[in-house]
Protein backbone atom coordinates (compact mmCIF):
# COMPACT_ATOMS: atom_id res chain seq x y z
CA UNK A 1 0.00 0.00 0.00
CA UNK A 2 1.11 3.18 -0.81
CA UNK A 3 0.82 6.61 0.07
CA UNK A 4 0.04 7.89 -3.28
CA UNK A 5 -2.30 5.28 -3.67
CA UNK A 6 -4.08 6.62 -0.37
CA UNK A 7 -4.15 9.80 -1.52
CA UNK A 8 -5.84 9.09 -4.36
CA UNK A 9 -8.31 6.76 -2.32
CA UNK A 10 -9.18 10.14 -0.63
CA UNK A 11 -9.68 12.59 -3.30
CA UNK A 12 -11.95 10.39 -4.60
CA UNK A 13 -13.96 9.59 -1.38
CA UNK A 14 -14.07 13.50 -1.06
CA UNK A 15 -14.88 14.13 -4.69
CA UNK A 16 -17.52 11.24 -4.92
CA UNK A 17 -16.31 10.54 -8.75
CA UNK A 18 -13.04 9.32 -10.55
CA UNK A 19 -13.76 11.41 -13.18
CA UNK A 20 -13.63 15.17 -11.26
CA UNK A 21 -10.81 13.58 -8.49
CA UNK A 22 -8.99 12.55 -11.81
CA UNK A 23 -8.74 16.44 -12.63
CA UNK A 24 -8.14 17.24 -8.90
CA UNK A 25 -5.01 15.29 -8.76
CA UNK A 26 -3.90 15.95 -12.51
CA UNK A 27 -3.86 12.45 -13.28
CA UNK A 28 -5.39 10.45 -16.14
CA UNK A 29 -8.68 8.53 -15.27
CA UNK A 30 -6.71 4.88 -16.47
CA UNK A 31 -4.39 5.80 -13.89
CA UNK A 32 -6.45 6.82 -10.97
CA UNK A 33 -8.97 3.89 -11.56
CA UNK A 34 -5.62 1.43 -12.00
CA UNK A 35 -4.36 2.63 -8.85
CA UNK A 36 -7.49 2.19 -6.98
CA UNK A 37 -7.76 -1.49 -8.37
CA UNK A 38 -4.58 -2.17 -6.94
CA UNK A 39 -5.73 -1.15 -3.43
CA UNK A 40 -8.84 -3.19 -3.75
CA UNK A 41 -6.88 -6.50 -4.75
CA UNK A 42 -4.49 -6.02 -1.88
CA UNK A 43 -7.58 -5.50 0.57
CA UNK A 44 -9.00 -8.26 -1.06
CA UNK A 45 -12.22 -6.16 -1.44
CA UNK A 46 -13.76 -3.43 -2.52
CA UNK A 47 -13.36 0.28 -1.06
CA UNK A 48 -16.24 2.11 -3.78
CA UNK A 49 -19.32 1.22 -5.12
CA UNK A 50 -19.34 2.17 -8.52
CA UNK A 51 -22.49 3.92 -9.43
CA UNK A 52 -23.48 5.47 -13.11
CA UNK A 53 -21.82 8.40 -12.58
CA UNK A 54 -20.33 8.69 -8.91
CA UNK A 55 -19.24 6.09 -6.03
CA UNK A 56 -20.30 5.59 -2.79
CA UNK A 57 -17.78 4.00 -0.09
CA UNK A 58 -18.64 0.42 1.09
CA UNK A 59 -17.64 -0.09 4.71
CA UNK A 60 -14.55 -1.31 4.32
CA UNK A 61 -14.01 1.86 2.36
CA UNK A 62 -15.25 4.32 5.50
CA UNK A 63 -12.36 2.30 7.81
CA UNK A 64 -10.27 2.98 4.92
CA UNK A 65 -10.40 6.63 4.89
CA UNK A 66 -10.80 6.88 8.41
CA UNK A 67 -7.19 5.30 8.78
CA UNK A 68 -5.78 7.11 5.67
CA UNK A 69 -6.63 10.23 6.99
CA UNK A 70 -4.53 9.60 10.21
CA UNK A 71 -1.61 7.98 8.63
CA UNK A 72 -1.27 10.95 6.18
CA UNK A 73 -2.02 13.46 8.80
CA UNK A 74 1.01 11.67 10.96
CA UNK A 75 3.18 11.89 7.60
CA UNK A 76 2.72 15.32 7.04
CA UNK A 77 3.10 15.98 10.78
CA UNK A 78 6.01 14.08 11.01
CA UNK A 79 7.78 15.80 7.77
CA UNK A 80 6.52 19.09 9.09
CA UNK A 81 8.66 18.24 12.82
CA UNK A 82 11.61 17.27 10.85
CA UNK A 83 12.11 20.47 9.08
CA UNK A 84 10.74 23.25 11.61
CA UNK A 85 13.05 26.10 11.62
CA UNK A 86 10.39 28.53 12.82
CA UNK A 87 10.94 30.63 9.61
CA UNK A 88 10.12 28.51 6.47
CA UNK A 89 6.97 26.28 5.88
CA UNK A 90 3.11 26.89 5.79
CA UNK A 91 1.25 27.85 7.95
CA UNK A 92 -2.91 27.31 7.49
CA UNK A 93 -5.60 29.13 8.80
CA UNK A 94 -9.04 29.63 8.54
CA UNK A 95 -12.14 32.06 9.20
CA UNK A 96 -15.85 32.60 8.75
CA UNK A 97 -17.10 34.49 6.18
CA UNK A 98 -17.94 37.66 8.16
CA UNK A 99 -13.81 37.99 9.72
CA UNK A 100 -11.73 36.68 7.04
CA UNK A 101 -12.26 39.72 4.72
CA UNK A 102 -11.91 42.42 7.39
CA UNK A 103 -9.52 40.86 9.94
CA UNK A 104 -6.97 39.35 8.44
CA UNK A 105 -5.60 41.33 5.45
CA UNK A 106 -3.66 43.51 8.38
CA UNK A 107 -2.86 39.86 10.13
CA UNK A 108 -1.35 38.71 6.80
CA UNK A 109 0.83 41.55 6.08
CA UNK A 110 2.43 41.81 9.19
CA UNK A 111 3.60 37.90 8.99
CA UNK A 112 4.86 38.56 5.70
CA UNK A 113 7.21 41.16 7.11
CA UNK A 114 7.85 39.25 10.17
CA UNK A 115 8.44 35.79 7.98
CA UNK A 116 8.88 36.91 4.68
CA UNK A 117 10.16 33.04 3.60
CA UNK A 118 6.93 31.70 5.08
CA UNK A 119 3.47 31.12 3.27
CA UNK A 120 -0.13 31.74 4.92
CA UNK A 121 -3.04 29.40 3.20
CA UNK A 122 -6.19 30.71 3.65
CA UNK A 123 -9.95 28.97 4.21
CA UNK A 124 -12.70 30.78 4.52
CA UNK A 125 -15.92 28.33 5.60
CA UNK A 126 -18.47 28.09 7.74
CA UNK A 127 -17.62 27.55 11.37
CA UNK A 128 -18.77 23.94 11.36
CA UNK A 129 -16.62 23.12 8.28
CA UNK A 130 -13.73 25.03 9.50
CA UNK A 131 -13.60 22.99 12.77
CA UNK A 132 -14.18 19.45 11.22
CA UNK A 133 -11.03 21.03 9.00
CA UNK A 134 -9.20 21.76 12.12
CA UNK A 135 -9.89 18.19 13.63
CA UNK A 136 -9.15 16.36 10.60
CA UNK A 137 -5.73 18.24 11.26
CA UNK A 138 -6.37 19.88 7.32
CA UNK A 139 -6.11 23.61 8.99
CA UNK A 140 -3.20 24.43 11.69
CA UNK A 141 -6.09 26.95 13.67
CA UNK A 142 -9.27 28.97 12.85
CA UNK A 143 -10.44 32.61 13.50
CA UNK A 144 -14.55 32.10 14.64
CA UNK A 145 -17.10 33.77 16.84
CA UNK A 146 -17.85 31.87 19.57
CA UNK A 147 -19.88 29.81 20.99
CA UNK A 148 -18.15 26.67 19.72
CA UNK A 149 -19.70 22.67 20.60
CA UNK A 150 -16.28 20.63 19.67
CA UNK A 151 -14.73 18.35 21.64
CA UNK A 152 -10.77 17.96 21.43
CA UNK A 153 -10.14 21.41 20.53
CA UNK A 154 -8.54 24.44 22.41
CA UNK A 155 -9.55 28.09 22.37
CA UNK A 156 -8.29 31.12 22.87
CA UNK A 157 -10.55 34.79 23.44
CA UNK A 158 -8.60 37.50 20.92
CA UNK A 159 -11.32 40.28 21.32
CA UNK A 160 -15.24 41.28 21.84
CA UNK A 161 -16.78 43.59 18.93
CA UNK A 162 -19.53 45.37 18.96
CA UNK A 163 -22.72 44.44 16.07
CA UNK A 164 -23.93 47.68 14.91
CA UNK A 165 -27.42 48.82 13.72
CA UNK A 166 -27.25 49.20 10.05
CA UNK A 167 -30.33 50.96 8.17
CA UNK A 168 -30.60 52.48 4.44
CA UNK A 169 -29.80 56.31 4.45
CA UNK A 170 -33.22 57.54 4.68
CA UNK A 171 -35.06 55.53 6.89
CA UNK A 172 -37.31 56.74 9.75
CA UNK A 173 -35.06 55.78 12.69
CA UNK A 174 -32.09 57.98 11.75
CA UNK A 175 -34.07 60.99 13.06
CA UNK A 176 -34.28 59.54 16.84
CA UNK A 177 -31.51 60.61 19.48
CA UNK A 178 -30.95 57.36 20.66
CA UNK A 179 -32.07 54.16 19.25
CA UNK A 180 -33.31 50.96 21.23
CA UNK A 181 -33.70 47.44 20.41
CA UNK A 182 -37.51 47.88 20.63
CA UNK A 183 -37.63 50.61 18.20
CA UNK A 184 -36.29 47.82 15.48
CA UNK A 185 -38.76 45.62 16.20
CA UNK A 186 -41.69 46.47 13.33
CA UNK A 187 -39.16 46.58 10.36
CA UNK A 188 -37.96 44.18 8.92
CA UNK A 189 -34.53 41.98 8.66
CA UNK A 190 -31.98 41.17 6.12
CA UNK A 191 -29.88 38.35 7.32
CA UNK A 192 -27.51 35.71 6.28
CA UNK A 193 -28.06 32.12 6.17
CA UNK A 194 -28.36 30.43 8.93
CA UNK A 195 -25.42 28.21 8.38
CA UNK A 196 -23.64 31.63 9.17
CA UNK A 197 -22.79 32.15 12.80
CA UNK A 198 -23.62 35.81 12.96
CA UNK A 199 -27.09 35.51 12.16
CA UNK A 200 -27.94 33.17 15.26
CA UNK A 201 -25.67 36.61 17.11
CA UNK A 202 -28.80 38.63 15.85
CA UNK A 203 -31.75 35.95 16.80
CA UNK A 204 -30.41 35.66 20.01
CA UNK A 205 -29.99 39.33 21.05
CA UNK A 206 -33.32 40.22 19.37
CA UNK A 207 -34.69 37.10 21.75
CA UNK A 208 -33.33 38.57 24.84
CA UNK A 209 -35.09 41.67 24.19
CA UNK A 210 -38.19 39.96 23.82
CA UNK A 211 -38.95 40.16 20.21
CA UNK A 212 -38.62 37.99 17.16
CA UNK A 213 -36.70 39.68 14.20
CA UNK A 214 -38.78 39.68 10.63
CA UNK A 215 -36.86 38.10 8.29
CA UNK A 216 -37.61 39.36 4.61
CA UNK A 217 -34.47 37.97 2.90
CA UNK A 218 -31.38 35.49 3.73
CA UNK A 219 -28.38 35.50 1.72
CA UNK A 220 -24.72 33.97 2.29
CA UNK A 221 -22.76 36.85 1.63
CA UNK A 222 -22.42 39.84 3.74
CA UNK A 223 -21.48 42.14 1.26
CA UNK A 224 -25.10 41.28 0.00
CA UNK A 225 -26.66 41.68 3.29
CA UNK A 226 -25.05 45.56 3.45
CA UNK A 227 -26.17 45.69 -0.56
CA UNK A 228 -29.96 45.08 0.40
CA UNK A 229 -29.73 47.29 3.19
CA UNK A 230 -28.57 50.06 0.86
CA UNK A 231 -31.43 49.41 -1.12
CA UNK A 232 -34.14 49.78 1.51
CA UNK A 233 -35.12 46.08 1.92
CA UNK A 234 -34.82 46.17 5.71
CA UNK A 235 -32.13 47.11 8.47
CA UNK A 236 -29.12 44.73 9.64
CA UNK A 237 -27.00 44.14 12.40
CA UNK A 238 -23.16 44.21 11.25
CA UNK A 239 -19.93 43.41 12.50
CA UNK A 240 -17.63 46.51 13.80
CA UNK A 241 -14.80 45.23 11.72
CA UNK A 242 -17.35 45.38 8.25
CA UNK A 243 -18.56 48.65 9.41
CA UNK A 244 -15.14 49.90 9.33
CA UNK A 245 -14.32 48.89 5.54
CA UNK A 246 -17.99 50.10 4.46
CA UNK A 247 -17.81 53.39 2.55
CA UNK A 248 -20.97 53.36 0.80
CA UNK A 249 -23.03 56.30 1.20
CA UNK A 250 -26.28 54.41 1.45
CA UNK A 251 -26.39 53.00 4.64
CA UNK A 252 -26.31 54.71 7.76
CA UNK A 253 -24.94 52.79 11.35
CA UNK A 254 -26.02 53.16 14.91
CA UNK A 255 -24.90 51.78 18.22
CA UNK A 256 -27.71 50.95 20.20
CA UNK A 257 -28.49 52.81 23.65
CA UNK A 258 -28.11 50.96 26.79
CA UNK A 259 -26.68 47.11 26.44
CA UNK A 260 -25.42 46.29 23.29
CA UNK A 261 -24.82 43.32 20.97
CA UNK A 262 -21.28 41.81 20.31
CA UNK A 263 -19.85 38.62 19.16
CA UNK A 264 -16.79 37.08 20.84
CA UNK A 265 -13.94 36.51 18.15
CA UNK A 266 -11.73 33.21 19.38
CA UNK A 267 -8.65 31.45 17.66
CA UNK A 268 -8.88 27.68 17.93
CA UNK A 269 -7.06 24.58 17.07
CA UNK A 270 -6.15 21.13 17.61
CA UNK A 271 -4.16 20.36 20.62
CA UNK A 272 -3.24 16.62 19.10
CA UNK A 273 -1.81 17.87 16.29
CA UNK A 274 1.71 19.23 15.72
CA UNK A 275 1.70 22.82 15.92
CA UNK A 276 5.36 24.27 14.07
CA UNK A 277 7.21 26.95 15.55
CA UNK A 278 5.95 29.07 12.72
CA UNK A 279 2.31 28.44 13.74
CA UNK A 280 2.92 29.20 17.25
CA UNK A 281 3.92 32.48 15.86
CA UNK A 282 1.32 33.03 13.99
CA UNK A 283 -0.90 32.33 16.47
CA UNK A 284 1.07 35.01 18.89
CA UNK A 285 1.01 37.63 16.13
CA UNK A 286 -2.98 37.06 16.49
CA UNK A 287 -3.05 37.65 20.51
Amino acid sequence: MEIDQLRYFLKIAELGSFTRAADALAVSQPALSRSIQKLEEELGQPVFERKTRSVALTDAGGLLQRRAQEAIALLEETKAELSDDGQTGRVRVGAIPTIAPYFLPSVLQRFAKQFPHATVLVQENTTDTLLKSCKQGEIDLAILALPIDSKYLEYEVLFDEELFLVLPSKHPLLGKSSIRPADVQPYPFVLLDEAHCLSSNVVSFCHQRAFQPISVERTSQLAMVLELVGLSHGVSLIPAMARERDTSQTREYRSFAGAKPTRTIAMVWNQYRFQSRLVRSFRKLLT
